[in-house]
């Protein structure tokens, strides 16, 4: 008696070149709906569920392999006494490979205008239940859930090698495959930001040369769903492949860009800022991001949220840089850029920014979940506890501070001035050391310039400091029990201080 195949699919790619293989080793093929007609209209011999199970297909086709007959052919124990002798009872012939891909959940639910109830239809029950029941039974079952494994488990079947070592990495990639469907799903019923339990679920990208540092391997991988404006979703036009802190580094400074709905440009080094720009137009804005650090930003990244045009990719090719990120190069911008060999040049959609649902960060043992993203605010929370008020043009800079210093690593501190970053102190152990850091990056330029911090003043150094230096108006969150301390230094020099209410930590 020859063997027996049940065939499928939703993805019909390269099935019937599969199933003609199948048949010409003597494999009898079983399948079910569409990928039957399918089969029978290629040519391919090919028997309905419904014949071999003696019950028709029901319910509109939710029932149709749900059947005593398929399960026992697919758990039935080979080697067990037991198991063969119920087996010929009963008339059951075992099935030796499932090929199988699930009703496209993922794919319906992307689309704009579905509804609930098709989204639910799509919700496959007996695809899984076969899979996982032929991944339990690697050791006499072949379960296939990949079109790219057809060619391989032919051959593997010529050549007598589909064993029980091959069983067992298609199992594995059943029960990949079926867990990234189920946490797709939960997701879409699950309403709770934190549940009893959190499932994710990420595709992979592709495979780094290594980790953070050289002895350390790596992979990229992205959400399922689109994600907007992301690295996932950018398309790399040229250069050298990406490494891991390159993936970091690049992440960081479009977490920034999104900030800025004016032409701007951002320089990253190590996950920070070392400088940002905003103008009315991109070259402008580079020229502003460069100024503020021309020494940090050697072999940096940075990200532009206007199309590089001609003079400012002149800019960028006078210094070494090892990403450049924009929504679009202009075919000047870009033979100028291209011109070397190894920078990376990404193009990523800057008009779909989304946040995402949760930040994850992994511990010992464990991970740590947030609610994402720094929050918004707007003129109506701030106060303004200071006898001097901020002009017009004090709060455009302030907010500009304020946007570029929740992105920063904490302790930090930035000086701004016309909408460009001049000073910033990042990720120190105290907030007076950030400040002094800033401070002494800026120099003179200090004078008339705006401070951001992105938590309160614990002690009244920080403004003292910024007075020594010029500073003309402060923004913090406040909240300290020395608040007034501080407030009572900027009345001193007339500094304005304006008071957001919200922290933005970044460890």
């Amino acid at each position: 008696m020859n063997k027996q195949v049940l065939i499928s699919v939703s993805d019909k790619t390269g099935i019937v070149d599969f199933a003609r293989g199948l048949a010409a080793l003597n494999y009898d093929i079983i399948s079910t709906g569409g990928t039957l007609r399918t089969l029978k209209e290629a040519g391919v011999a090919v028997k309905a569920v419904e014949d071999v199970t003696g019950f028709p297909e029901m319910l509109d086709g939710r029932v149709k392999t749900l059947h005593p007959i398929i399960h026992a052919g697919l758990l039935a124990k080979r080697d067990d006494d037991r198991h063969r002798q119920q087996m010929l009872d009963k008339s059951i012939n075992p099935i030796d490979i499932v090929v199988v891909n699930l009703y496209p959940f993922k794919q319906t639910f992307d689309q704009s205008s579905v509804t609930k109830a098709e989204v639910i239809e799509n919700i496959d029950i007996g695809g899984p239940a076969m899979l996982r029941a032929a991944a339990k039974s690697f050791r006499y079952v072949s379960a296939v859930v990949d079109p790219d494994d057809y060619k391989d488990v032919l051959q593997a079947i010529q050549h007598d090698k589909l064993d029980t070592p091959m069983r067992k990495q298609l199992a594995a990639k059943v029960f990949r495959h079926t867990a990234q469907y189920d946490t797709l799903i939960a997701g879409y019923f699950t309403d709770e930001a934190f549940p009893e339990n959190f499932t994710v679920t990420y595709e992979k990208v592709q495979t780094l040369r290594y980790g953070e540092n050289p002895h350390q391997q790596a992979a990229f991988y992205k959400k399922p769903y689109e994600q907007g404006m992301s690295l996932a979703s950018g398309r790399q036009l040229h250069g050298k492949e990406l490494s891991y802190n390159n993936i970091q580094d690049a992440n960081a400074a479009l977490e920034i860009i999104a900030e800025y709905a004016k032409p701007a440009a951002v320089a990253v080094k190590h996950m920070n800022p070392c400088g940002i720009g905003v103008s009315e137009d991109v070259n402008t804005a580079f020229s502003k991001a460069y100024r503020a650090d021309p020494v940090s930003i050697f072999g940096g990244i940075v990200a532009c949220n206007r199309p590089i045009d001609v003079d400012t990719a002149e800019q960028l090719s006078s210094i070494f840089l090892e990403i450049i990120i924009a929504p679009g190069f202009t075919d000047e911008g870009f033979t100028i850029l291209t011109k070397k060999k190894n920078i990376r040049l990404l193009e990523v959609k800057m008009d779909e920014a989304k946040s995402a649902d949760h930040q994850l960060t992994t511990v010992k043992g464990g991970v740590l979940i947030q609610g994402n993203g720094p929050k918004e605010l707007n003129h109506d929370d701030l106060i303004f506890p200071t006898e001097t008020k901020p002009t017009e043009a004090d709060m455009t800079d302030l907010w500009f501070a304020w946007k570029t210093v929740k992105h920063v690593k904490s302790n930090a501190i930035v000086l701004a001035k016309d909408q460009e970053t001049i000073g910033i102190g990042a990720g120190q152990m105290n907030r007076i050391g950030a400040a002094k850091i800033s401070l002494e990056q800026a120099g003179d330029k200090a004078e008339g310039a705006v401070l951001a911090s992105d938590a309160f003043f614990p002690m009244p150094d920080t403004a003292e400091e910024a007075a020594k230096a010029g500073i003309k108006a402060i923004i913090q969150p406040g909240g300290s029990k020395r608040d007034q301390d501080s407030i009572d230094v900027c009345n001193q020099y007339g500094i304005a201080m304006v008071m957001t209410g919200t922290r933005h930590f970044k460890h």
